[in-house]
């Protein structure tokens, strides 16, 4: 028994339902919209000063690894168009619990990184011109100001303004920014390899890998894996999709596609661009003075004055439009997981526009918070990038219960090679996680029991015939997982004891993993259980939206 979807001839909406607005390009431009973002300004020189010149090989690896992610979201997506979709596979296939556990992490990563996008736009206006004159933005540890927190609010208001006037506003501002924010990086890549490439910097500060394959994975956390993520938006807006089946995966693939390209071209520039006078005592401080602008500076050390006054305009506008997606993500999910009785209920009131007006005020409340003086933006990268890995882990396996338990569902797109591929998607996200390193794995592990802490609350306000079961064998293998990837983090090199010897630390993360998602396998829900969960999304939707009929 599989659930079905059928467009009406037009879109339509009632009061209390998600308007379907979003055709294809609008689902690209989320996507791609969230893969450029603060990213590209700030990450090349993060992976240069981490691993030399093999950062582009770090480039490499975290694209090839988000790739296959990306597929594997692609047909989840595709299959299951549904709101806040990384919250809703794990609960298909694992039942409530695991649904809770990926939505919590999904929205924790999704409501840190508007605020993240603003702060690296601070960091960069806070050192050039009139502001710099007259205005203090950031601390010396890079916390905000006063100021800065003034500033950075208005920001927040005018994200959090686009995204309650409606889906199809937010998906037209953010075309246009994404156009921009796309051609700049390129066009700064044209730039830079004519004015000014040194072959040598290649090989200059102690060769091409100076700290070897350790540099190489450090770097993946510290902003490389934090500037491609960003695929998934399109299918978590897949239930504001005019033509979800044929749109999503599409939008996930070809976003994908565009961010791993610009993104290596970018490192490759930027290493050919540096002053080779900076690299002779290695690659600590690759660009000299100018740490927060560093593409701006390399264009004037070029002698491109004005491509240094683009830059620090796509300081502004890249970041802006990455944190204006996200505020719109971290609200369908947060919505996602109130239409599951999860959350309190009132997160899945929409305004008469048909957005999700209470998230999306959520979602700015914890965006103000996220101000407070917390660590600066290099630091919640690393964070941000574990909780992103531990959502994006949940899919694979989730893929592969759906796979088995339901395998009537129509798939529009279908992973190739899907039994090879789909551990190997969940193994890369394990390692993504043990990279990030024990401090980002254990304080995660704390932010989950707070969300179950939550979730037992809203259970306990909710009448019991309102309860779904949490069906908690199903989902017994996710504490374990969390647990154990946070002890072989404890004993690992990456903020640990190092106690594991170097590469055995890697087999015993794959061979955990892997051990981990067979298990997972086979505890999934029955075929029925399966259907019932899938149907009572279905014609929840379908009785909120009329654009779509399901047929069971």
């Amino acid at each position: 028994m599989a659930v079905t979807s059928q467009k009406t001839s037009s879109p339509g909406h009632t009061a209390g339902s998600l308007r379907r607005d979003v055709g294809f390009w609008g689902l690209l431009f989320v996507s791609l919209g969230s893969i450029i973002g603060s990213g590209w300004l700030l990450g090349a020189l993060t992976a240069a000063s981490l691993a030399g010149p093999a950062s582009i090989l770090t480039w490499v690896l975290a694209a090839a690894m988000l790739t296959v992610l990306a597929l594997v979201h692609a047909e989840l997506g595709a299959a299951y168009p549904f709101a806040g979709g990384t919250a809703r596979f794990p609960g298909f296939a694992f039942g409530p619990l695991a649904g809770f556990s990926a939505g919590w992490m999904a929205w924790l990563q999704a409501v840190t990184i508007a605020p993240i996008e603003v702060e690296a736009t601070l960091s960069y206006t806070d050192h050039i011109g009139w502001v710099k004159d007259h205005l203090t933005l950031l601390h010396t540890d890079g916390t905000l100001t006063n100021a800065g927190i003034a500033v950075a609010s208005c920001f927040m208001l005018a994200f959090t303004a686009v995204n309650i006037v409606g889906v199809r506003l937010l998906a037209e501002t953010n075309a246009v920014t994404v156009i921009w924010k796309t051609a700049v990086p390129l066009f700064t890549v044209v730039v830079l390899m004519t004015l000014a490439f040194h072959g040598s910097n290649f090989t200059a500060g102690g060769g091409f890998a100076p700290h070897g394959a350790h540099g190489v994975f450090a770097a993946l956390p510290a902003g490389v894996v934090f500037a491609l993520q960003g695929f998934e938006q399109a299918v978590q807006m897949a239930g504001e999709a005019r033509n979800p089946q044929r749109d999503v995966s599409r939008a996930v693939i070809v976003a994908t596609a565009i961010g791993t390209v610009v993104y290596i071209l970018l490192e490759v520039a930027f290493i050919g661009a540096l002053d080779p006078g900076h690299l002779l005592h290695g690659w600590a401080n690759p660009i000299g003075e100018g740490d927060f602008g560093p593409y701006a500076t390399l264009a004037i050390g070029a002698g491109a004055g004005w491509l240094a006054v683009m830059l620090y305009i796509d300081a502004v506008v890249s970041p802006a439009g990455t944190g204006l997606v996200y505020i719109a993500t971290s609200s369908r999910l947060s919505y996602a997981l109130g239409r599951q009785k999860s959350l309190p209920g009132g997160v899945t009131k929409v305004n008469r526009r048909g957005a999700p007006i209470a998230s999306i005020l959520l979602a700015f409340i914890m965006g103000e918070i996220a101000f407070l003086p917390f660590p600066s933006w290099q630091s919640l990268v690393g964070l941000v990038t574990s909780a992103t890995a531990i959502m994006y882990a949940f899919a694979p396996v989730a893929l592969h219960a759906l796979r088995l338990r339901h395998p009537e569902q129509p798939r529009p797109y279908r992973l190739p090679a899907w039994r090879l591929l789909s551990p190997v998607a969940f193994v890369s996200a394990n390692l993504l996680i043990y990279w990030s390193g024990y401090q980002a794995a254990w304080k995660l592990g704390l932010a989950m029991l707070i969300g179950l802490l939550l979730l037992a609350a809203t259970r306990a306000t909710t009448p019991a015939a309102e309860r779904t079961a949490l069906l908690v064998r199903a989902s017994a293998w996710v504490w374990p997982w969390l647990g154990g990837l946070v002890v072989i983090g404890r004993f690992g090199r990456y903020g640990g004891s190092n106690t594991l010897p170097n590469w055995w630390d890697l087999l015993v993360v794959v061979a955990f993993g892997l051990a981990v998602y067979y298990g997972a396998v086979r505890l999934a829900l029955s075929t029925e259980e399966v259907d019932k969960a899938v149907v009572a999304e279905g014609e929840l939707d379908a009785a909120a939206d009329p654009v779509t009929a399901s047929t069971v």
